[in-house]
């Protein structure tokens, strides 16, 4: 069950990352589909928008997302061949700025990353 959840998360966001670079304009400079996860019931999608730009332009790429949810959801329940075509509930996906922030941090106190361990014999087989 879990590969077939997988093969869905997966389709649903290539459909949807295909509509979103096609269908939309945005202010921001990128907005892309970074993870989609359907829930086992295969009723509900929690889709994960990376948007790189302001606050402002972050607000208005989620809110133009929402307003064409439905439309969305149409276009997906004729891509991608489910029982149920699944609510989308887009969230903005915060990682990557949270990653930058937390470099910027380690950049300001002047503490260099650690050195990757060498590889063992043990991580060659």
């Amino acid at each position: 069950m879990k590969n077939r959840l997988d093969r869905v998360n997966e389709s649903i966001k290539r459909e949807l990352g295909l509509l979103v670079r096609r269908e939309f304009t945005f202010q921001a400079k990128l907005v892309t589909v970074k993870e989609v996860d359907i829930t086992p019931d295969l009723k509900n999608a929690h889709v994960y928008i990376g948007i790189i730009g302001t606050p402002e332009e972050q607000r208005g790429a989620m809110a133009q997302l929402h307003e064409a949810r439905q439309r969305l959801q149409h276009e997906i329940s004729r891509r991608v061949i489910l029982k149920f075509t699944p609510h989308l509930h887009f969230r903005l996906d915060e990682a990557g700025e949270r990653g930058d922030r937390i470099l910027q941090i380690l950049d300001e106190l002047h503490i260099p990353p650690e050195p990757a361990a060498p590889a063992t014999e043990d991580d060659v087989h």
